[in-house]
C-alpha cells in the first residue's frame, strides 16, 4: 500500500471533502465526487460517525454534516495554531495604538468565539478570555460576520437565533436585525451601541482572506463615558490595518 494512501489519510481526505463542501452532503453525492468505492465510503462514514466526527443531519435525505467533535477541533487548532504568537502580536500592537482593549472572533455555530483578547490598562474590564462566547445578534463582531455570510447562510443562520434582550438597545426583531445586517455588509463595520452590555461600545473590521471570505472579525471595545461610539468608529482606519496584517496568519 502506498504510504499515502492509508485507512487513515483516506478517512482524512473524507472530512476534508466535507468541510469543503459547507453545507451536509447525501451518501449519493459524496459518492459521486469522492474517488472511494460506495462500500468503502459507507464504512468510513459509519466509523466517522460513531466517533462524532460526522453526524446526520435530520430529515428525508439524511444527509452527512460535520460532528461537533470535528468542529471543536478546528476551533482549538485555530486558537493554538502556530501563527497564534503572530495574532496576538498584531493585537497587542493595536491596543497600544488605541489605549482600548481589542479582540479577535470567529463565528462558531450560532455565537461569537474569542480567539483572542488583550485588555487594555484600565479599571473597568469585562472577563472574556479567549474561548469565551458571545451571542452574534448584539456584538459588533458577530453582526459583521453574519452580514457578510452568504445570503443564504445569513438567512438559515438568523431563523435559528434567539434574539435575547440583553440592553435597551439590543435588536430583537428579525425584521430589524435584517436591515442592519444589511447596512453592515454594505458599509463593512460591525457595530455595538450598548447592544450587549450597557455602557460599552464596540466597532469591528472584517479579517478578509486573498479570496475574500471573511475569516475572523477584529474589534475594539470601550467605555462610552471614555470614548462615544463617533470616537470609536475614528478606530476604523487602524483596525482595518490590522485587519489585513491579521489575514496573513490564517
Amino acid at each position: 500500500m502506498n504510504k499515502a494512501d492509508t485507512p487513515t489519510l483516506r478517512a482524512f481526505a473524507l472530512l476534508e471533502h466535507m468541510v469543503h463542501a459547507d453545507r451536509p452532503l447525501t451518501l449519493a453525492e459524496i459518492v459521486q465526487d469522492f474517488d472511494a468505492p460506495k462500500a468503502s465510503l459507507h464504512r468510513m462514514l459509519s466509523a466517522l460517525e460513531a466517533g462524532g466526527l460526522v453526524i446526520r443531519e435530520p430529515g428525508a435525505k439524511n444527509a452527512y454534516a460535520v460532528g461537533p467533535r470535528l468542529a471543536q477541533l478546528g476551533m482549538r487548532i485555530v486558537m493554538h495554531s502556530g501563527g497564534r504568537r503572530q495574532r496576538h502580536a498584531i493585537l497587542s500592537r493595536l491596543v497600544g495604538d488605541l489605549g482600548e482593549t481589542c479582540n479577535l472572533t470567529m463565528l462558531h455555530n450560532t455565537e461569537v468565539l474569542y480567539l483572542d483578547r488583550m485588555e487594555a490598562p484600565w479599571p473597568l474590564r469585562l472577563d472574556l478570555k479567549p474561548g469565551s462566547q458571545v451571542p452574534v445578534h448584539c456584538s459588533a463582531s458577530g453582526k459583521l460576520l453574519m452580514a457578510l455570510l452568504p445570503k443564504d447562510e445569513r438567512a438559515t443562520l438568523v431563523r435559528q437565533l434567539k434574539l435575547d434582550r440583553f440592553t435597551a438597545n439590543t435588536i430583537t426583531d428579525v425584521e430589524m436585525l435584517e436591515a442592519e445586517l444589511d447596512r453592515i455588509a454594505y458599509k463593512q463595520i460591525g457595530v455595538d451601541n450598548e447592544e450587549f452590555v450597557a455602557g460599552i461600545v464596540c466597532v469591528a473590521a472584517p479579517v478578509v482572506s486573498a479570496q475574500g471570505e471573511a475569516l475572523a472579525a477584529i474589534a475594539v471595545h470601550a467605555p462610552v463615558s471614555r470614548t462615544p461610539l463617533s470616537r470609536a468608529l475614528e478606530f476604523v482606519p487602524r483596525l482595518q490595518t490590522a485587519a489585513q496584517d491579521l489575514a496573513k496568519t490564517f
